[in-house]
C-alpha cells in the first residue's frame, strides 16, 4: 500500500513490447461473453457516494501512549503492505468497532517527517471516497496509525472474481468515484502522488463506491512553490517525475488514465520488459489501444484515457473535466444497453498474480531482515 519505489511491480509484460517482438499475445483466445440480462435499478444507485466512515472526522496528534489499552490489532491478519509498513485488521476495544492498522517504521527524523506529513495530509482530507484517520501512536521505533475499515478489497482484485462480469459501465462508475476523491483532494490543495490499482480499495463486495487511501507520498500543493518529487512505481509514473520536473495538479489526472486503461483493456500501457524500458515508454508517450483488447470499448473510453495521457500537464482534462466528460455521464441511460463482458479481467489476473509474488518476495525480505538485527 506504500510507495514500491524499492520493490518495483512491474508486474505481467504482456504489453505492446511483447507483441511487437513477435510474442504471442495471451489473450489470442478470449471470448466475449454477454449478461443475459442487467438488473433494473434506478438512476440515483449510479451517483451514490459512499457511506461517509463511522466516525466523526478527526484532527489526529501522534500520541505516545500504547495503542494496545485502547485497540486490539491482530498482526496475525495482513491486510496489505509496501515500502512502509503493513497494514493489519484492528477493533477498538470500548466500541468493537473495525479499524485498520497501518504499522509503520520508521528509522531517523527523517522518517518520521515522512509519517507526520502523511498524518497532517490526512487531518485535511474529510470525503466519502477518501479514507479517514482515526487514531496515531508512537511506540519506540515505530508509529500505528488507526484507520477507517472497508472490507471490499482492493479494486483489481474484486473485479477478477470468477463471479464478478465487469462491463464497461462497471468501469465508469468506478472511475468516476475515483474522479470524486481526486477532485475533492485538489480542491483541498492535496496531490496524491501515488494513485494506483492497490491504492483504491472498494467499500464492499457488491457496490462500485471507492476510496482513495495511503497518503505516504502526498503533498500539500502550493503553486508558487515549485514541489518536484523522485518516487513511485515506474508504470504509474507521470512524464514529469520521470524527468524530475515539477508535479501539479494533473500529475495525479496521469495516473487515473493508466488506471482506466488498464482496468478497460488489461493491460498496462506504458509496462516494458524492464524498469529503464518502462520509463522510456513513459518518456516517449509510447502508448495506444490495443486493437484485440479494446475491441469493445466505446470511442467515449477511448476519448477519455487519451485526453489523460498526454505529456504535457497543460494538455490533460482536469479533475472537475473528467466528472463532465460524456464518458462518466448519462451511466443509468448507458447501462440499459451496454451489458458486454469486458476482457480485461483474464489479463488483470495475470497482472495481479504477477505482483501478489513480487510482494510476497518484498515481505519475506522484510521478515528475513528483522530475524537479522535481533540474531
Amino acid at each position: 500500500m506504500g510507495t514500491c519505489d524499492l520493490v518495483i511491480l512491474d508486474q505481467f509484460s504482456i504489453t505492446k513490447n511483447l507483441d511487437q517482438q513477435g510474442g504471442e499475445v495471451a489473450y489470442s483466445s478470449w471470448t466475449v461473453f454477454r449478461l443475459s440480462s442487467v438488473p433494473d435499478i434506478g438512476p440515483n444507485m449510479y451517483d451514490s457516494p459512499p457511506p461517509a466512515a463511522s466516525f466523526e472526522h478527526r484532527f489526529v496528534t501522534i500520541s505516545s501512549g500504547l495503542p494496545s489499552t485502547l485497540f486490539h490489532i491482530n498482526t496475525k491478519e495482513l491486510l496489505g503492505g509496501g515500502r512502509f509498513g503493513t497494514v493489519h485488521r484492528c477493533t477498538e476495544k470500548s466500541s468493537g468497532m473495525k479499524m485498520a492498522a497501518k504499522l509503520i517504521k520508521f528509522r531517523n527524523a527523517k522518517d518520521k517527517e515522512v509519517i507526520n506529513n502523511e498524518v497532517q495530509v490526512m487531518n485535511q482530507l474529510s470525503h466519502p471516497n477518501v479514507i479517514q484517520l482515526y487514531d496515531a501512536y508512537e511506540v519506540k521505533n515505530e508509529i500505528i496509525l488507526i484507520m477507517e475499515y472497508v472490507d471490499g478489497g482492493e479494486l483489481f482484485d474484486r473485479i477478477i472474481d470468477d463471479s464478478y462480469h465487469l462491463t464497461e459501465v462497471d468501469a465508469m462508475l468506478f472511475i468516476k468515484q475515483i474522479c470524486e476523491g481526486i477532485h475533492y483532494m485538489h480542491q483541498m490543495y492535496v496531490l496524491h502522488l501515488d494513485l494506483k490499482p492497490e491504492n483504491i480499495l472498494c467499500v464492499n463486495r457488491t457496490g462500485h463506491q471507492v476510496k482513495i487511501i495511503d497518503f505516504g507520498l502526498a503533498r500539500r500543493y502550493k503553486p508558487r512553490e515549485k514541489l518536484r518529487v523522485s518516487f513511485g512505481t515506474p508504470e504509474f509514473l507521470a512524464p514529469e517525475i520521470v524527468n524530475f520536473d515539477f508535479v501539479s495538479f494533473p500529475t495525479d489526472l496521469w495516473t487515473l488514465g493508466v488506471i482506466s486503461y488498464m482496468l478497460l483493456s488489461g493491460l498496462s500501457p506504458f509496462l516494458g520488459d524492464n524498469d529503464s524500458q518502462t520509463l522510456s515508454n513513459v518518456l516517449s508517450v509510447n502508448w495506444y489501444f490495443d486493437e484485440e483488447a479494446f475491441e469493445h470499448v466505446s470511442e467515449e473510453a477511448k476519448d477519455f484515457i487519451s485526453n489523460l495521457l498526454i505529456k504535457e500537464k497543460s494538455g490533460r482534462l482536469s479533475a472537475a473535466q473528467c466528472l463532465k466528460h460524456p464518458w462518466l455521464n448519462n451511466i443509468a441511460e448507458k447501462a440499459k444497453s451496454n451489458n458486454m463482458c469486458l476482457k480485461s479481467q483474464i489479463l488483470l489476473k495475470k497482472y495481479l498474480a504477477r505482483r501478489l509474488w513480487k510482494v510476497r518476495v518484498w515481505l519475506n525480505f522484510i521478515r528475513l531482515g528483522s530475524q537479522i538485527l535481533k540474531g
